[in-house]
């Protein structure tokens, strides 16, 4: 029952990698790493489910948290010019 909504983040994931290493622009790289720590982020919630276990919703939880203060961070960087 999870294997297609597996393969379906699997190829999104592949779509965004894509996006991440040829984004002409660095906010473009960084739209797509934080699509990407999205898609991780759904993919723990999914496993946390599949599997029955809530500590992967807790990783999945600080982990998003995690990827939003440096996503702050890396676009307060890129808005300095310094990128």
């Amino acid at each position: 029952m999870w294997l297609p909504v597996a393969i379906f983040l699997a190829v999104c994931a592949t779509i965004i990698l894509i996006r991440l290493f040829l984004g002409p622009t660095p906010p473009d790289r960084l739209v797509g790493l934080d699509t990407l720590n999205t898609v991780v982020v759904v993919s723990m919630v999914i496993l946390g489910a599949a599997f029955e276990e809530l500590i992967y919703v807790d990783v999945a939880i600080v982990y998003a948290l995690l990827s939003f203060v440096s996503t702050l961070f890396i676009a307060k960087y890129i808005e300095k010019g310094k990128f």
